[in-house]
């Protein structure tokens, strides 16, 4: 293999699925929350922290968590465009935030909390984006 070859653009999913486990779970929603807490968020960490909850959300077993999945990717589609509209994602944000709200007042466990917060901060983030 040639040293200078560059490395492919997409790499293949592992066949294993992810065993997350509670700290990480912790880990990935105290992330999230304090990156849409930051005065100017890092667009290049957000698309990281999405691309990480599209692969906690594949990996769970949970049922009805197809909706949050499918709008995280609308997220990221939009974020990566340059010609998205500001409204667009204001509203995909929004109703990211509704989905999120939905499924912590499911959750039994101590993500209910946490949850219910990021789903509150993103249908407020689509608030202000849309104004």
């Amino acid at each position: 293999m040639d040293s200078t070859a560059s490395t492919p653009a997409n790499q293949p999913t592992p066949s294993v699925p992810l065993t997350i486990t509670d700290e990480q779970n912790s880990a990935l929603l105290t992330d999230t929350l304090n990156l849409l807490g930051a005065k100017t968020p890092d667009g290049k960490q957000a698309l990281t922290e999405i691309d990480r909850w599209i692969e906690v959300l594949k990996a769970t077993e949970r049922t009805g968590l197809a909706k949050v999945t499918q709008e995280l990717q609308l997220v990221r589609e939009q974020l990566s465009s340059p010609d998205t509209d500001t409204h667009d994602l204001a509203e995909t944000l929004a109703s990211l935030g509704i989905e999120t709200g939905k499924v912590a007042e499911e959750t039994t466990n101590d993500y209910a909390a946490p949850l219910a917060q990021l789903g509150k901060t993103l249908m407020k983030l689509g608030s202000q984006l849309s104004k």
